[in-house]
């Protein structure tokens, strides 16, 4: 698999180049090894925000995504910033995204949401995301006998899913679809990014003041009557949970099929659903960090005001926690992994994910048991030019 974009350069005499990924190399990257057998955090630069410390050992990300020290909040000085965003504003600037928020702040939107995801309340939505599912398959059959597999089902479905669950009507989904694929589209510019997240708002806002008047069974009603938070910071937090399960569950569902295509023996095996997340790790880059005091992690002092990227990858393939990490095994316990982050800011909607991922892998092989890829394996485009590891496009065909 290759990718289409040129690395980043980053500034001179920086001791090690960030990030790792280049067209025509492994992913995680091999230097991610090399960096935990020696002093496991390195430092390296961020064109857009200066040095940064990376952290790669399994047992040192976990320290820095569960220390009270270690902020996750963007507004901080010296928090690393992968792009500069051309005067475009920052979706962390939504009232609502809670995600780059820390602790008591976060909490607040943390404990309303945590009852809605669940193993038990994601068990109620199976037959609703197995509806959508097959509803997708449908399409895709009914056009003919190739699809491009991302565009035409790892993106709808989460998108589609989120969509149920927040109660927005049918008639409105293209609508929905359409513009969280701009913010989701590596070429989008900041002004379209820009313009798709203020017409979300707008519509939340609208679709809010509704379900205000005429509440129903739905996600938005039910945050509605809890009443622990304002209508525009509910608007923010529903925007949040739309992009933040959109694009990595879109990636995970895309890679893997591909492994499976390549791999037939494991199609069918209910395990393995925590390997990908482990293995594929996509969301490698998501978790930066900067300390707000002087903290020592893996034996290396960091000093307050310098940003951190604990990179998950690293931590996923790091053999003292995962025999052989680099081999895709169904059969190994992967519980343990940092695919969803660690501590307070673990990933809400995991439970959803997992489901998500295990529904379209088994339906997808069941009703299309001829499913190939439409071009070799190393052919694929990757995204090696963004913060989300995961494919551009995935051509298939069946008979």
């Amino acid at each position: 698999m290759t990718a289409d974009a040129e690395t980043t350069t980053f500034a001179p005499g920086c001791p090690v180049a960030f990030p790792l990924r280049r067209p025509g190399r492994p992913f995680p990257p091999p230097e991610y090894a090399d960096y935990r057998a020696g002093e496991g955090l390195v430092r390296s630069e961020l064109p857009a925000s200066g040095p940064v410390w990376l952290v790669t050992r399994h047992e040192d990300v976990r320290a820095v995504l569960t220390d009270p020290r270690i902020s996750a909040d963007p507004s901080r000085p010296g928090f690393p910033r992968a792009r500069r965003t051309g005067g475009a504003p920052s979706q962390s600037e939504v009232p609502g995204w809670f995600v780059a928020l820390d602790p008591p702040e976060h909490d607040r939107f943390r404990k309303t949401l945590i009852p809605e995801f669940t193993v038990r309340k994601v068990r109620e939505l199976r037959p609703a995301i197995q509806q959508i599912v097959d509803e997708r398959i449908d399409a895709m059959l009914a056009a003919g006998d190739s699809a491009d597999l991302i565009a035409d089902f790892a993106l709808s479905v989460p998108s589609l899913v989120i969509s149920d669950l927040l109660g927005v009507p049918k008639a409105d989904r293209d609508f929905f679809e359409a513009k969280t694929r701009v913010l989701v589209t590596l070429s989008s510019t900041d002004e379209e990014r820009d313009a798709a997240s203020k017409a979300l708002l707008r519509y939340l806002n609208r679709l809010i003041q509704i379900k205000d008047r005429r509440p129903g069974e739905d996600l938005i009603s039910r945050l509605i009557q809890a009443n622990t938070m304002s209508r525009q910071e509910l608007s923010g937090v529903s925007m949040l949970l739309l992009i933040a399960g959109h694009e990595t569950t879109a990636n995970n569902i895309g890679l893997g099929v591909v492994q499976l295509l390549t791999n037939p023996k494991w199609i069918g095996d209910d395990r393995i659903v925590e390997e990908m997340l482990r293995y594929y790790s996509v969301a490698d880059l998501v978790s930066f960090r900067v300390a707000v005091e002087d903290v020592e992690i893996g034996g290396q002092l960091i000093k307050a005001g310098e940003g951190i990227v604990p990179l998950i990858a690293a931590a996923n393939h790091d053999g003292s926690v995962f025999d052989k990490p680099d081999e895709f095994n169904p059969e190994r316990s992967a519980r343990s992994h940092v695919a969803f982050g660690y501590g307070v800011h673990q990933c809400l909607g995991q439970n959803l994910v997992r489901v998500e991922m295990e529904i379209a892998y088994r339906t997808l092989f069941e009703r299309i048991p001829t499913l190939e890829l439409a071009v070799p394996a190393e052919e694929l485009s990757l995204k090696y030019d963004g913060v989300l590891f995961g494919l551009h496009g995935l051509p298939v065909t069946w008979s």
